[in-house]
């Protein structure tokens, strides 16, 4: 049992529902709360966006989310697609913790997130809180940050902190259609979870009181559709050489087991879509599949097909930093369906343009 979790609580669960495991928060509305985001990447800002379009629309005198990214441009144009109603841009990441009642934070890396946290710490210890502040940390990270993280912020009396990691491409985010994991405290997630969703996701999976459940769930749900998308490169470089072609490989997928990765990453393969600022970059894939495979190996849990993928991006890498130095890189960034170039090459077929494999001709 969630040890956070009141005992009676089963009295207060009288509105779940099967998107979210949380019943609606006694305390009334959302209005007043002084939400703050950190981080506008290719999720942070689809996720801010939705959030605070939300508010605007659907939550009467809310405050306008206090907005802060490393480089102003995202800030900017967010503040230009919505207007000062619904955003602001801090002026630091330390305003941004002392101003704010619920602070977001999606960001690259684990070493990124560490250091913000650092600063908000920081930030917060002078003066001392008066007033209940929840950190909810949304990126993909390793499990022992997570506890690192709690107890960083357990040094301030009224701050909470929960891990909140999110399952979808950017194209998911965009479409508010997230899946949302939470683990920590209870009352924290439950305030939380009923701010996100349905502004921001389409469900929420509650994993308890350990802060480290999430992160943890999320590498293994990563692991699941990495090694997805290692399968289905193999599967339709293995038609290509084979006279099938992946286009017909593709339509099975579809009409066979249309799971939204296979049908979407496979639709990037087939078609060479490569493009990173537009889904996954490959630089995040890799980063996922080191703590995957790190946990594995904490664990001497195998986990082979996520090596496979791990080298058959790196090799994707290579080529396209080999493309880039000859001016012949079509795309700034790779996503991590262009892992495919490894096992295109591997065959003996060009990595990231499928027009110059040998056609398949239908025979009568």
């Amino acid at each position: 049992m969630d040890a956070s979790r009141p005992s009676h609580i089963h009295h207060l669960h009288v509105h779940q529902t099967d998107s979210n495991p949380f019943s609606r928060p006694t305390t009334p509305g959302h209005h007043s709360v002084q939400i703050g985001f950190c981080g506008l990447g290719a999720m942070g800002y689809p996720m801010a966006r939705n959030l605070a379009r939300w508010r605007k629309q659907h939550v009467p005198g809310s405050l306008p989310i206090l907005v802060w990214n490393r480089t102003q441009t995202k800030a900017q144009d967010l503040l230009k697609e919505l207007g000062e109603d619904a955003i602001t841009i801090a002026d630091s990441l330390e305003q941004l913790a002392s101003d704010s009642d619920i602070i977001f934070t999606n960001l690259s890396n684990d070493d990124v997130v560490r250091s913000v946290y650092q600063v908000f710490a920081k930030a917060l210890q002078e003066p001392k809180l008066t007033k209940n502040k929840i950190f909810v940390e949304t990126s993909t990270i390793y499990p022992t940050l997570a506890a690192e993280l709690d107890t960083l912020l357990s040094n301030l009396p009224s701050a909470h902190f929960i891990t909140s990691p999110v399952f979808g491409a950017p194209s998911a985010a965009a479409a508010a259609q997230l899946l949302v994991v939470m683990s920590g405290d209870y009352r924290s997630k439950k305030e939380v979870a009923h701010l996100l969703i349905p502004a921001v996701g389409r469900k929420v999976m509650d994993l308890g009181g350990n802060v480290e459940k999430a992160p943890t769930f999320k590498l293994v749900g990563n692991s699941l559709i990495l090694g997805s998308i290692e399968l289905l490169a193999e599967v339709f470089t293995l038609s290509e050489k084979a006279g099938i072609g992946a286009s017909l490989v593709h339509q099975f997928i579809k009409e066979a087991m249309p799971a939204p990765p296979l049908v979407n990453y496979g639709e990037k393969m087939l078609h060479d879509q490569f493009d990173g600022s537009k889904g996954f970059a490959i630089d995040g894939g890799l980063k996922d599949s080191s703590h995957i495979r790190k946990l594995a190996t904490e664990l001497n849990s195998p986990m082979p097909a996520l090596d496979t993928a791990h080298q058959h991006m790196l090799t994707a890498r290579a080529l396209h930093a080999s493309q880039a130095q000859r001016g012949e890189a079509h795309f700034d960034v790779l996503d991590w369906s262009s892992l495919v170039a490894g096992t295109r090459v591997a065959a003996g077929l060009d990595g990231f343009d499928s027009s110059k494999h040998a056609k398949v001709v239908p025979e009568d």
